[in-house]
């Protein structure tokens, strides 16, 4: 064989003639096939490569002309692992317990005499069910690494941020969602929304720093006709328009001074006036707000009325920045890169790995929004089905911060690893784990020794 071992897919063969081993171990290219003459060694192989597919001889030892030994084989491994693909090699007229081994789980048989070629292609059709499933597998577990719809990470810190948010939203309870700018505030706070009661309402969100002064107040009141030159109709503002649902006040670090009354009063009282009205209006709704600045600072110098920040934060939610999300850079690259290669009929359809590398190690000012801005960039320029480092215009070079313990960096270094392998294959375990040379069992021990589920 040309290939290296470790680049080849696993296959066990058990088979106790030894004319028939030497036959099969040299028929199949492209496997790495591994040879067992009976049930103990054939469990031990299947431990230790966890092979997807298996051939199975029903006639064992000790007793090669009783099926029980077979039979039995084929249970353990499917008790083992269950998604194993077991094709079992019976007796050219030996087809009801063909029959029976499939009742009990194996994938296909097939008869002797043995045809190398003609198994091969059931080997090969077993191997591609298998991994259809594990994708499956993998993208039901990314699905539910992310609790909240529009949330796409796998970090312990977004997937604790996710919990708090599921507790939060039933409740009407004000939200203040801190966090540097491209971090995905609108989204945690349609999250909020989404999962409360109101979800069904509507969600009126309105930036506090995009909008000038004079036309702010009016933007979140509305008015009144002749309420000021230019006012020809009764105008509802975005208070009044998320009756019975959320109102999502962004950047409130930056609502002016004179305004921040007004809204505290709105906030004490939920009843509003239009400009050039004089009736209170009561207004049932939710509010959210977020921003990207240090407000007891504010407070501090002035800029900041002390008695708003304490009411509109009932709970804070901090919001981590993605240089600090291990493994959510990349799984957000796959998630935009698929949403931009639909839009846009491209060809492009997954990364390099030293764009992988790259997206890993940037620093990410900018955050989610620059991640977005960047793939969506690349999947136009894109020469090839894969994005590059220099399409997304960023190199692999980057470090960090370690600790220096040295249990603290292998623990570390192992969780990052996994995180990485995880992320780079889609959530697939049995790629993490060629990714990482381990077993999938060793995986999975290694998943729940760091809380990684």
């Amino acid at each position: 064989m040309s290939k290296a071992n470790n680049q080849l897919k696993p296959l066990i063969i058990v088979e106790d003639d030894p004319g028939l081993q030497s036959q099969l171990k040299w028929s199949f290219d492209g496997y790495d096939v591994q040879i067992a003459g009976d049930r103990v060694s054939a469990i031990n192989l299947l431990r230790k490569t966890t092979a997807p597919v298996v051939t199975l001889d029903l006639g064992l030892p000790p007793d090669p002309t009783n099926v029980s030994e077979g039979f039995a084989t084929l249970q353990e491994i499917l008790s083992l692992m269950p998604q194993t693909k077991i094709i079992v090699v019976t007796g050219n007229d030996d087809r009801e317990n063909a029959l029976k081994a499939i009742d009990l789980g194996a994938y296909d048989f097939y008869q002797k005499p043995i045809d190398p070629d003609v198994l091969k292609v059931i080997i090969e059709r077993a191997y591609h069910v298998h991994e259809l499933e594990e994708e499956n597998r993998g993208l039901n577990k990314m699905q539910r690494y992310s609790p909240l719809d529009g949330v796409v990470a796998n970090s312990p810190e977004m997937i604790e941020l996710c919990r708090v948010i599921e507790k939060v939203s039933p409740t009407n309870i004000t939200a203040l969602l801190l966090g540097e700018s491209g971090t995905g505030k609108e989204v945690l706070a349609r999250a909020i929304h989404g999962l409360s009661d109101r979800g069904e309402q509507k969600f009126a969100a309105i930036n506090c720093a995009s909008i000038p002064e004079n036309l702010l107040e009016s933007e979140l009141y509305g008015y009144e006709k002749g309420a000021f030159t230019g006012a020809s109709k009764r105008t509802i503002g975005k208070i009044e328009s998320a009756n019975g649902g959320t109102l999502f006040l962004d950047e409130i670090g930056d609502m002016p001074i004179g305004l921040q009354a007004k809204m505290l009063r709105f906030l004490q009282e939920r009843v509003i006036e239009r400009l050039g009205g004089h009736e209170e209006i009561p207004v049932d709704v939710r509010v959210v707000c977020a921003t990207n600045q240090n407000l007891e600072e504010k407070i501090s110098s002035g800029e900041f009325r002390e008695d708003l920040y304490y009411r509109i934060s009932e709970i804070i939610i901090d919001i981590p920045p993605l240089r600090d999300r291990a493994g959510d850079a990349v799984l957000l690259a796959w998630s935009f890169m698929s949403k931009y290669a639909k839009q846009n009929n491209s060809k492009v359809n997954g990364f390099t790995t030293d764009a992988l590398q790259a997206i890993e190690v940037y620093q990410w000012p900018g955050n989610v929004r620059e991640l977005e801005n960047r793939i969506k960039r690349a999947v136009v320029m894109a020469d090839d089905q894969l994005i590059t480092p220099g399409e997304l215009q960023l190199n692999a070079d980057g470090e960090e911060n370690m600790p220096i313990n040295l249990r603290e960096v292998r623990e570390h270094a192992e969780a990052r690893a996994i995180i990485r392998a995880m992320s780079y294959v889609g959530g697939n375990v049995s790629k993490a784990a060629d990714l990482l040379g381990v077993s999938r069992p060793t995986l999975y021990d290694l998943v729940n020794k760091y809380g990684l589920k």
